[in-house]
């Protein structure tokens, strides 16, 4: 038994992936996110685990989550958010390997998840997995159990010494990290084309971001 979780906002104009404006519209931001979001539950879809988890943030809107079990996400920080979602996601089953990813990192594939799943299942319970992004973020965490994603609300999030602080938490309480791959993500707009590039050419994020960028002077 394992599962996948993803934290997401539910992509609106002016609130959805902010950091891109400039240069693009509030509009075309929500665009961007509307379409990693799409294709990051696509990859999802495609990855054989037990249960797919989705805590969103807003009105489920045109966001297809028909076969998937979404949960709200609560009120609070970013840390909070993220230990919460796994707490509800795992509720009453225990040792659940559980890998959360964001909608940040459209390149990813069912094999990759596959194989950080893997791993963190091979090490057992008292092991977490992390996936750090150039920026000093991570893309991934994996824990067996809630209890380890209860160190997330002491760490501050959105940070260039995240990834380093929550590794820290996450050790100060007994755990192994495994090292799972570096995958950039998209906060801004030249992160927005470099992911863009390594999606698949028929993804929803690789169109909208020509687009996009077709669209923006110079």
């Amino acid at each position: 038994m394992r599962q996948l979780l993803v934290i997401t906002k539910a992509p609106v104009p002016g609130k959805s992936k902010t950091r891109l404006t400039p240069p693009c519209t509030p509009l075309q931001a929500s665009t961007i996110a509307e379409a990693a979001v799409g294709d990051t539950l696509d990859v999802v879809r495609a990855t054989p685990v037990a249960r797919r988890v989705v805590a969103l943030d807003g009105a489920r809107g045109d966001l297809d989550l028909h076969d998937l079990v979404v949960v709200p996400q609560v009120e609070g920080d970013l840390g909070t958010r993220l230990a919460a979602a796994f707490t509800d996601a795992m509720a009453g089953d225990g040792d659940l390997p559980t890998l959360l990813v964001g909608m940040d990192t459209p390149q990813i594939s069912p094999a990759l998840l596959t194989d950080c799943l893997d791993r963190l299942v091979a090490a057992g319970p008292g092991h977490a997995a992390l996936g750090v992004a150039p920026d000093g973020g991570w893309w991934a965490l994996g824990v067996h159990s809630p209890e380890a994603a209860a160190v997330l609300p002491g760490v501050p999030m959105s940070r260039d010494d995240t990834a380093v602080n929550t590794r820290a938490a996450l050790e100060a309480a007994g755990l192994t990290v495994l090292d799972l791959p570096v995958l950039t993500d998209v906060d801004h707009f030249p992160d927005a084309l470099a992911v863009a590039d390594l999606c698949p050419p028929d993804s929803r994020m690789r169109r909208v971001v020509a687009e996009v960028a077709a669209c923006l002077p110079g």
